[in-house]
């Protein structure tokens, strides 16, 4: 396994996460210390995206690329950080080796792995609220289509959550694996379906969460075949929100609410 890092100083973060973010959609690690930001990904050999666009989008900022073996023992040392997350006090996102303390709502068990997403991004956080609202009003029903999906937490946590069937998307072969394990692990029926959204219009649901770069969310709206009911959107930037709600409401959608975590936001639509 390979562990591919970027490191900038906090001025250029933003910036460097959008852009990474773009070619790894499931998510990136994320560390930092005085002065700077890395973020890392992780895959086989042959498997990690190039990175030469990295360099490109900060100018005048050092940016440091590196790239390590990590020992097969890797996965255990996951166990030192990756901590059990409650949403809202009610939705519980943990790994397996972590018993559950308190009942929840909704219990989602994602152990870490090569398609991340395991609860702790603002973005995926924010989606489950959106989501968590939803079902509030009485709308966790019909089908479901979740973009970008990663590991398959906001696909399993729609499923406990009512929504039935349950499609969850994303390119990455990875992806795809992780969502048919992690829903089987939590007992709920989810479809992986392999799709790149950059070139094919995403499957056609009564709800879409879609947690996506900023780029790509703007590629999506224009391939909707017909607006959804409800629409989730994030992975955008503060700075990002006003382009991407115009663009959704060029296809028949309309912000009806709004959720913000630091730099990051996400918007609920509905048509």
């Amino acid at each position: 396994m390979i562990r591919l890092a970027v490191r900038c100083g906090p001025a250029a973060a933003d910036r460097v996460l959008a852009e990474l973010l773009r070619l790894a959609p499931g998510g990136v690690e994320e560390d930092g210390g005085p002065g700077w930001v890395e973020y890392a990904i992780y895959g086989s050999p042959g498997e990690l995206p190039e990175l030469g666009t990295i360099t490109a989008v900060s100018t005048g900022e050092p940016i440091e690329v590196t790239s390590e073996e990590i020992p097969d023992d890797w996965a255990d040392r996951w166990r030192d950080f990756h901590e059990p997350i409650w949403i809202a006090d009610r939705v519980l996102i943990r790994p397996s080796w972590e018993s559950v303390e308190r009942e929840a709502v909704v219990d989602v068990v994602i152990d870490p792995g090569q398609a991340f997403g395991t609860g702790a991004h603002p973005t995926t956080r924010m989606c489950v609220e959106l989501l968590l609202e939803l079902a509030d009003a009485g709308e966790a029903s019909g089908r479901l289509v979740d973009l970008g999906t990663g590991s398959g937490v906001l696909a399993i946590v729609a499923a406990k959550l009512g929504w039935s069937p349950v499609v969850a998307v994303d390119h990455e072969v990875a992806a795809v694996e992780a969502v048919a394990a992690n829903a089987a692990a939590n007992a709920v029926e989810v479809e992986p379906r392999r799709v790149n959204l950059r070139e094919q219009a995403p499957p056609s649901a009564r709800t879409v969460v879609a947690n996506l770069t900023a780029p790509l969310l703007l590629e999506v709206s224009a391939r909707l075949q017909g607006p959804p009911r409800a629409l989730i959107c994030s992975g955008l930037l503060e700075r990002e929100v006003g382009e991407v709600v115009s663009a959704f409401e060029r296809a028949g959608l309309r912000p009806v609410d709004r959720l913000a975590q630091g730099d990051w936001a996400a918007i609920g639509f509905r048509s």
